[in-house]
């Protein structure tokens, strides 16, 4: 049976869920509040995994929940980028999402590798000079995040990540700015209890209001889908009937009770009491990646689908991200960076007492066999 573009982008959306919910797993172990775009950091490891091959490409795959073939993914992953973009052109939000390559000058990317990124991610191509302008480039590169995220995003490579060994940079910046369907009437804010434990709390500006919205009951939990104006976008909200029951629920998020909990929810007039806030995270995920299962693209790589040989790796995968919730609706942004750096090439200094063969390459039977204690002439 020949797959459909719509089952491609289903596979896309699927494995996409599935990853972010695997990094919130990894993250959560970090103090105080979250926030992320998995999606962002889909999409650049996306562009990355487009120039992975063997163990690096298979690894990947596994971690990143990528599901189809090479040939599959990256025309699903624009089908999704297309279908974001529509809501936006529909004018009652702002969503915008770009991509964007910044090549070492001269260095010889393969054209099909280049050909692909901007056939399916729309990238910009800006080459730079890492090696003797580093700080330009990075000034550069977190510019053009700065602008593509209306300035929510700042800073993203910070000074010292990029050095001469750099070879390219991969980047995507994801923006929102989105009104309630049902806004909150700012007269009814009050500062009001928000229960952080069993045994504290803290004062926070609570909204207020009284809609018909998607809401279900079930297993301890409450879930609340909050519409934007877009009719297309929702902020869904899981939360847990008692207090302390916020460490299970973490525990329990996983893709199939993620779709049970979300699965037939009904319209019900309900009377919402949702804090205003303010937060934004930021984070290096080469260990968090490690961890997850793909090593090898981070030392032992295999990135020969951009340049052709086996001399690229990730350096560094660096994602800023931003929220502000307030009772008019929401505004959000967030960027990823992949870092690709060129391999030192690794030492080896023939200075002390050493063994050697000759031997043939296909028999592996060994011709001549010696040693050397002392180099010099007798």
């Amino acid at each position: 049976m020949q797959v459909t573009e719509s089952q491609d982008l289903t596979s896309v959306v699927e494995g996409n869920t599935a990853f972010a919910l695997d990094l919130y797993q990894q993250l959560k172990t970090k103090e105080g509040n979250l926030f992320f775009s998995p999606y962002s950091i889909s999409v650049a490891l996306a562009m990355t995994y487009a120039g992975a091959r063997g163990n690096t490409e298979a690894q990947m795959a596994q971690t990143l929940h990528f599901d189809l073939d090479q040939a599959q993914l990256h025309p699903a992953f624009a089908a999704l980028e297309a279908r974001l973009n529509s809501v936006q052109q529909k004018g009652h939000v702002e969503l915008g999402v770009a991509n964007s390559l910044w090549p070492q000058k001269k260095y010889d990317f393969l054209p099909e590798f280049l050909a692909l990124t901007k056939k399916y991610y729309g990238v910009e191509i800006t080459s730079v000079d890492y090696k003797h302008a580093t700080e330009a480039a990075r000034l550069m590169i977190n510019e053009w995040v700065e602008t593509k995220t209306d300035k929510k995003i700042t800073e993203l490579i910070s000074p010292g990540i990029l050095n001469s060994l750099t070879c390219l940079v991969l980047a995507n910046a994801i923006y929102f700015k989105g009104d309630w369907a049902c806004q909150f009437d700012k007269q009814l804010t009050r500062d009001t209890p928000f229960h952080i434990s069993a045994t504290e709390s803290v004062a926070v500006p609570m909204m207020n209001q009284t809609c018909e919205m998607r809401y279900a009951k079930r297993d301890g939990l409450q879930i609340l889908d909050l519409p934007y104006a877009s009719d297309d976008l929702s902020m869904l909200v899981l939360l847990p009937e008692k207090a302390d029951g916020f460490i299970e629920l973490q525990a329990a998020l996983t893709v199939d009770h993620l779709k049970m909990w979300t699965t037939n929810l009904r319209e019900t007039k309900v009377n919402v009491f949702l804090p205003r806030f303010k937060t934004s995270s930021a984070f290096e995920l080469s260990k968090v990646l490690k961890t997850m299962g793909m090593p090898d693209a981070f030392g032992n790589a295999d990135f020969s689908g951009m340049d052709g040989k086996k001399w690229l790796a990730i350096a560094a995968v660096l994602h800023k991200a931003f929220v502000d919730v307030t009772e008019e609706g929401t505004e959000a942004a967030a960027a990823t960076a992949v870092i690709m750096t060129r391999v030192a090439p690794t030492d080896f200094l023939v200075d002390h007492p050493y063994i050697f063969l000759i031997r043939d390459d296909v028999t592996h039977s060994i011709l001549f066999l010696g040693r050397v204690v002392n180099p010099t002439p007798e």
